[in-house]
């Protein structure tokens, strides 16, 4: 997979990257989904996105990943309680109990990128949280701080001197994000896309993901709501598997996003969109068919990124 510049952060990111939080829900398939890794970073992915507060997923990946450390941009994020601390959530104490869990968890002397996992704006503008972060950077403990959120939070941390990556809700039908991503462009931040499948939301909610199902319903309501159709897309309609290309090259089209990340535990899928990934943007008209159908089914803009 070809890489790219990842905003002012001196790394390079591949367009896909994994997000490990369904790795805690998946003991029993723990070899077959350690192998779909394995070939994932055969292939040329190099993001791996982790938590503190995905059950078990920093462990799963220090015990299973470590080996080849070297091969991949590592991303972890912190900010609310952890069992091994009693620093209130959010307090400088909290985020360097949490970082210094990181490390021991995942096996490694240094984590690429850590960032503030969707704390409010309030929070953010107190500064505590980041100040921790901008500690273990200078303490060699990470290696740049960032912002994991939505809106008005995310929009305010590209101002933040200290933020050099944003973390946020990128996809078809969650387009909100848009509107500040040309400052997180103009910093030169680097822009890692959540969600870029939508959770799938042009599936009936039976046939999505279970464990997202907080959103997935708000998702598929909105996508009924855009009227999208194949046909209109240059596909047929008969290839409901073009879904997923579509929606993935949506979200890598924008300009300020490096790299989205995928939370597939299904070998094909991971195949698929790596293929999908490989192909590039969109053609523009494309993209302005998905992005018109948005403003019109919200012309109010109520509908926000999901956090």
């Amino acid at each position: 997979m070809n890489k790219t510049r990842f905003g002012n952060t001196g790394l390079e990111v591949t367009p896909l990257g994994f997000g490990a939080a369904p790795a805690a829900y998946l003991a029993a398939e723990r070899q077959r989904v350690v192998s779909m890794l394995n070939k994932l970073l055969d292939a040329g992915m190099n993001v791996i996105d982790t938590a503190a507060s995905y059950p078990g997923s920093e462990k799963f990946i220090g015990e299973t990943l470590s080996h080849r450390r070297n091969e991949f941009v590592l991303i972890s994020k912190c900010g609310s309680k952890i069992p091994e601390s009693d620093a209130p959530a959010w307090s400088a104490k909290l985020v360097s109990d949490t970082v210094d869990r990181a490390l021991k968890l995942l096996k490694t002397d240094v984590v690429d990128v850590m960032l503030l996992h969707s704390c409010d704006l309030e929070t953010l503008k107190k500064g505590e949280a980041l100040s921790a972060l901008v500690d273990a950077r200078n303490a060699g403990k990470i290696r740049h701080a960032g912002y994991s959120g939505d809106n008005e939070a995310a929009e305010f941390a590209t101002s933040l001197p200290d933020v050099a990556v944003i973390e946020t809700s990128i996809n078809l039908v969650d387009q909100a994000n848009l509107n500040w991503l040309p400052k997180a462009k103009e910093r030169n931040i680097g822009v890692i896309a959540k969600r870029p499948i939508a959770n799938a939301a042009w599936k009936q909610i039976h046939e999505q993901p279970g464990m997202y199902q907080s959103y997935a319903k708000e998702y598929t309501d909105r996508f009924r709501a855009m009227g999208l159709k194949l046909r209109d897309l240059g596909h047929s309609e008969s290839d409901a598997s073009a879904w997923a290309q579509i929606a993935l090259r949506f979200t890598l089209s924008q300009p300020g996003v490096h790299t989205a990340i995928i939370g597939t535990t299904n070998p094909k899928n991971a195949e698929a969109n790596i293929a999908a990934a490989n192909m590039g943007a969109l053609p523009a008209d494309i993209v302005g068919k998905i992005r018109s159908a948005f403003r019109q089914s919200d012309p109010r803009g109520h509908w926000r990124g999901l956090t």
